[in-house]
């Protein structure tokens, strides 16, 4: 099996990962940082294999856990740039309701808080 070779200038900088960020991989999943707390942020996850969101839609994050992981690590993925709600960009940014719908969707309430605890 041939290994796909990761390209870096599709990671992000870690200066550019802010919390309510919307992001979206080269293997079509959307990730949104919900909490950030020193080296450590809380992303809810979308499928792998996902089309496009429409600007009207609700957040994909249902049913997926929310994820930990460290800020350098998050930011070692392929991003591509997307199309949110007319603009094209690596990341967009999310209102506080869609924030608070994707914590909900993926129940991340007790481990956001834990991670501010810390």
């Amino acid at each position: 099996m041939k290994k796909t070779k990761k390209n870096k200038n599709l990671w992000l900088k870690e200066a550019e990962i802010e919390v309510g960020d919307l992001y979206f991989t080269t293997a079509q999943q959307y990730r949104a940082v919900l909490a950030m707390n020193g080296d450590f942020l809380i992303y809810a996850p979308s499928s792998e294999g996902m089309e496009p969101l429409p600007a009207d839609s609700p957040m994909p994050f249902a049913n997926s856990p929310a994820k930990k992981c460290q800020i350098a690590t998050f930011a070692q993925k392929e991003y591509q740039a997307f199309d949110w709600q007319g603009t094209l960009a690596v990341k967009h940014k999310l209102t506080p309701s869609q924030i608070a719908e994707a914590i909900g969707q993926c129940n991340a309430k007790a481990q956001i808080a834990g991670l501010m605890a810390e």
